[in-house]
């Protein structure tokens, strides 16, 4: 069998989150449930550019173990006026001591937890479309009142 290199990664665009505290429906069978609604936020990089559309969610799931799964859905408009709908899924765990201090809204140094996504673009406009065909990765950090990411595409 073949071995093939492990695929590189440019960068894409930093992306800011501003979001609301948080609503707690509490503990069901998959786990302790946080809603989050996204207030708006942006993307700057040199292919993309767009402003976040208030009204998203951030559908998180808490472990036992305080890992925290996301199930994000936003909509963005570039700054050339087109609509794009971007969703991720994503990962932040780290030690029980980190987590507690990111739950205490606390700044926390990237380094010393685990916080990664898997974003996925969908959008109608041409210009826009090679979006649809690629696999993107990114690097978050949770600061007070908001989330910061790296986005990165697979290449």
């Amino acid at each position: 069998m073949r071995h093939l290199p492990a695929p590189s990664l440019s960068f894409l665009c930093d992306m800011e989150l501003t979001v609301e505290g948080a609503h707690l429906p509490g503990k069901t069978p998959i786990g302790n449930r946080r809603i989050i609604r996204v207030t708006g936020g942006a993307l700057r990089g040199d292919r993309l550019t767009a402003e976040v559309i208030p009204g998203g969610d951030d559908w998180i799931t808490v472990r036992e173990d305080g890992t925290i799964i996301q199930d994000v859905r936003i909509l963005l408009k570039t700054d050339d006026g087109e609509l794009i709908m971007m969703s991720y899924r994503g990962i932040r765990t780290g030690e029980p001591e980190v987590l507690q201090r990111l739950d205490n809204n606390e700044e926390v140094d990237p380094d010393e937890y685990y916080f990664r996504t898997a974003p996925i673009f969908e959008t109608a406009s041409a210009k826009y479309d090679w979006l649809n065909r690629r696999l993107f990765v990114s690097r978050g950090i949770r600061l007070p009142g908001k989330v910061n990411y790296s986005i990165y595409i697979v290449d």
